[in-house]
């Protein structure tokens, strides 16, 4: 029996996470028939069934839970290599450095000022990219906030804080000075998620917030969305038509920095190494100033 190839784990990776033959087709860029043929052929190949497929949804049998975990890792070791050779054969090298755009609780210039060892390369993405970019190859290390899924990552806290709710002004739970998260049934997050939920737990795999904070902010403003964000967030953006109000029973964040657990990279550690002096010695400095201690 011949090996699996990357364009078979592509295919049923797809259709597993869209658990949907058309949707998959449409995402991969082809024909369902021949996506069809293709996952036939790849169960026939391997000699199990891998999906049921009724005339309403596909789900996953137990080897096709077991082929999905092992795909997307196989899936993410090959792009890494790739990423990573073309990385290594630039003429000038960088440190490629992933992160949401606002939710560097301030550090980044100081960061960039202190860090000397490589010329950092910025990667701004949405909620929940910057782990899939440092297990693909196309970023060295990460600043994101939790929760997030730290398999076979290495991550150090840097500070820890409450999230809070944003809220229209206008909205009556605005008039209190603290609100709990079943005040905020009825309400929706950005991705749709009841605002009730707290969404202590991570987004769905294939989720991907395509909204701004400039975007966000307006959809709060009008009152079509709530938004948990961290305080240090909040503190960045005060607006006269948003309330920030914290919430009893919502998990507080940690801002982390992480890389990927193979790494061996003197300039990851480095920059590993010049991030939590830059925190430390911040947060020292601002605790000390509203002569509170600091969290971290």
């Amino acid at each position: 029996m011949s090996g699996l190839e990357t364009r078979q784990l592509r295919y049923f990776v797809a259709v597993a996470e869209e658990r949907h033959f058309g949707r998959a087709a449409e995402r991969l860029g082809m024909a369902q028939p021949p996506l069809s043929r293709a996952i036939r052929d790849l169960e026939r190949q391997l000699g199990v069934q891998l999906l049921i497929r009724t005339t309403r949804q596909v789900t996953l049998t137990s080897a096709g839970e077991t082929l999905l975990a092992d795909a997307r890792v196989a899936l993410d070791a090959v792009a890494a290599a790739e990423h990573r050779a073309r990385h290594a054969g630039r003429p000038v090298p960088t440190l490629r450095l992933a992160l949401k755009a606002d939710y560097d609780a301030g550090l980044l210039p100081k960061i960039i000022d202190a860090y000397r060892t490589l010329p950092v390369e910025l990667l701004l993405g949405g909620h929940g990219e910057q782990v899939p970019a440092l297990r693909d190859g196309r970023a060295d290390v990460a600043l994101l906030p939790t929760p997030f899924d730290e398999r076979g990552l290495d991550t150090e806290p840097l500070v820890t804080g409450p999230r809070l709710v944003a809220l229209a002004a206008a909205d009556p739970l605005a008039a209190r000075t603290t609100v709990r998260l079943a005040d905020l049934a009825g309400r929706r997050l950005p991705d749709g998620t009841p605002a009730e939920t707290g969404r202590t737990q991570q987004p769905p795999a294939n989720w991907r917030s395509r909204l701004d904070l400039s975007q966000i902010f307006n959809l709060v403003e009008v009152g079509n969305i709530v938004w948990f964000l961290p305080d240090w967030v909040a503190r960045r953006f005060p607006r006269p038509n948003i309330a920030y109000r914290p919430v009893d029973g919502l998990e507080p964040t940690t801002l982390a920095v992480a890389w990927p657990a193979e790494s061996r990279s003197p300039a990851v550690a480095a920059f590993v190494r010049t991030v939590k002096e830059i925190a430390d010695t911040s947060f020292d400095d601002e605790s000390s100033a509203a002569g509170q201690p600091a969290v971290r």
